[in-house]
């Protein structure tokens, strides 16, 4: 099966959660680390991280997934969804090292 590879956006709750998240929003954006890397370990995940937007942080990765209906499973199980929201668009193209 070909799989297919996505953009994502993770949009925080505000432009400033990178500096001011509450003692439970960390808790809960561990979690999201823990369960993108366990994505990025398996392959799904092909890179992931935070991005420091002098107008306000927010995160990216890249997945290699079967369908649209899997990269909703991804989402809909990650700890972070709902504290954040995502946005997603297909990749034309991934070019990447061995």
């Amino acid at each position: 099966m070909t799989k297919k590879e996505f953009y994502m956006k993770l949009n925080p709750p505000r432009a400033t959660f990178v500096k001011d998240m509450t003692p439970p929003e960390r808790i809960i954006m561990q979690k999201h680390v823990e369960y993108w890397k366990s994505l990025l370990h398996e392959g799904t995940a092909i890179v992931f991280g935070p991005v420091l937007d002098p107008k306000g942080g927010y995160g990216v990765g890249v997945v290699s997934v079967e369908n649209e209906e899997h990269l909703a499973r991804l989402i809909a199980n990650d700890p972070a969804n709902g504290l954040n929201n995502y946005e997603f668009y297909p990749m034309m193209a991934v070019f990447n090292q061995p």
